[in-house]
């Protein structure tokens, strides 16, 4: 999974947002140490100091823990990682939808058209 960052929005919430799909994909896995904040920042190409900036926003949202011996680790919360999953599915659906009742279809063709990708995938 690349670092993939633009300028729109801040690079630290972005960070935090790649790191929360890679957790809530399974890329790292429930209670996986994750490597350290400047092993993360180099390969993102930031300052450690923004990488770190982004691990305290997921620590706070309670997908990584910091254990003061052996680093940062996702969590063991199977909850907190289902709930993160539900909610970026939900804002995916939320945003397809919006923008397929943007061009004007019907709730019919919206089905229609997700079946058919679903099909394709």
């Amino acid at each position: 999974m690349a670092w993939e960052l633009d300028g729109e929005r801040p690079i630290y919430l972005q960070l935090a947002e790649l790191i929360r799909l890679r957790i809530i994909s399974g890329y790292y896995a429930q209670g996986e140490k994750l490597p350290p904040v400047r092993e993360l920042a180099a390969e993102a190409a930031v300052n450690p100091n923004t990488m770190q900036r982004a691990l305290a926003e997921l620590e706070a949202g309670g997908l990584i823990v910091t254990q003061r011996t052996t680093g940062k680790t996702v969590t063991d919360n199977g909850l907190a990682i289902k709930t993160a999953r539900d909610n970026v599915a939900g804002g995916y659906s939320a945003d397809y939808v919006s923008k397929m009742t943007g061009l004007g279809l019907s709730d019919e063709l919206i089905r229609k058209y997700m079946e058919e990708a679903l099909e394709n995938e």
